[in-house]
């Protein structure tokens, strides 16, 4: 029973806001030919130079390029990366939903992610509402092609989407809406929180502790088993951000360990067994196709020998170059 009554205290300890509230309020007064715009409660990014297939790009585009032949692709990027290190990582601490930053080695982790997608298009960043997520994307998009500025949207009251309003026309251009969810927050650990791992380990056992880390039904003492944290990262990915990608926008997700894990899952179709055995890297993005209604990898979470986020963003980068050429 403890278990139930502390998982869905997860929710009143950081308050379910309404999706996307604020955002139409950052968009709403963009000009009709302006690419981004609010509709129906989603991010619609018409025709324009970065809206390019994420798949296969064309080598040798026409120079004769108009507004009314950029059509939207019919596929979409998803990016995904684990934050990097944090204070209580190098401390080998259970951290869990406590809100601790990153280590410096975590800052180069971050930055060096985005290095890896500095030349993928992105539209919207979702991240988790603790800081050592949102750290991670900020830091990977200083590194970013397009140099845009991700901003966290506010609207947890009505002054705070006052005083956060953004009046200039151009800058709304230049910038990328961020959406922060306490449902993308990493696995509640309960009572182990802010405990040593190996000291851990000596006071219940060795089996014990694994089963708690790695089961996928088995909790921590009042805390979220995998089970319990899949349900609600995939129930907010299926009602928020999947439908973004659908829409055609390029889509970041800056998140944690297990979170992640849970998305993955139900990216791959990955049973209760196989995603138990799942390691994610800190810092090194996984990259996704959406075509179609389904999602096909481009990139593996098996540690920083695999090249493929590399391969990717190197064909794409000798893309944008040639079309940056005709315009």
């Amino acid at each position: 029973m403890a278990t139930v009554v502390s998982h869905q205290a997860i929710g009143s300890i950081v308050s379910q806001r309404p999706f996307n509230f604020k955002a139409s309020q950052f968009l709403k007064e963009l000009p009709l030919n302006n690419p981004m715009k609010f509709r129906q409660k989603r991010f619609k990014i018409e025709a324009t130079a970065s809206q390019i297939p994420v798949f296969e790009p064309v080598l040798s585009p026409s120079k004769n390029i108009t507004h009314e032949s950029k059509k939207k692709s019919n596929e979409a990027a998803l990016i995904l990366i684990r934050h990097g290190e944090s204070l209580w990582n190098e401390k080998n601490l259970f951290t869990g939903c406590v809100d601790v930053p990153l280590t410096e080695k975590g800052v180069a982790e971050a930055i060096e992610a985005g290095k890896r997608i500095s030349n993928i298009p992105v539209d919207l960043i979702f991240t988790s509402s603790l800081i050592r997520a949102q750290m991670t994307a900020m830091l990977a998009m200083t590194q970013h092609r397009r140099k845009k500025v991700p901003i966290i949207l506010h609207d947890e009251s009505e002054k705070a989407q006052t005083w956060s309003h953004v009046f200039s026309e151009e800058t709304r251009k230049q910038s990328i809406p961020v959406i922060a969810a306490w449902q993308l927050n990493e696995r509640m650990y309960g009572e182990l929180q802010g405990l040593n791992k190996e000291e851990t380990a000596e006071r219940y056992g060795k089996q014990q502790v694994h089963e708690w880390r790695r089961s996928y039904h088995i909790p921590p003492p009042k805390g979220e088993s995998l089970e319990m944290c899949a349900e609600r990262a995939v129930a907010y990915f299926e009602d928020n951000i999947e439908p973004e990608l659908a829409f055609g926008n390029n889509v970041l997700i800056a998140a944690h360990g297990n979170s992640l894990r849970s998305i993955i899952m139900y990216l791959d179709k990955l049973t209760s067994q196989e995603v138990t055995s799942l390691e994610l890297s800190t810092g090194l993005p996984l990259l996704y196709i959406y075509k179609d209604r389904k999602f096909m990898r481009r990139g593996s979470p098996v540690g920083p020998t695999e090249a493929g986020v590399y391969a990717y963003t190197k064909r794409l980068a000798q893309y944008r170059q040639k079309l940056d050429e005709t315009l």
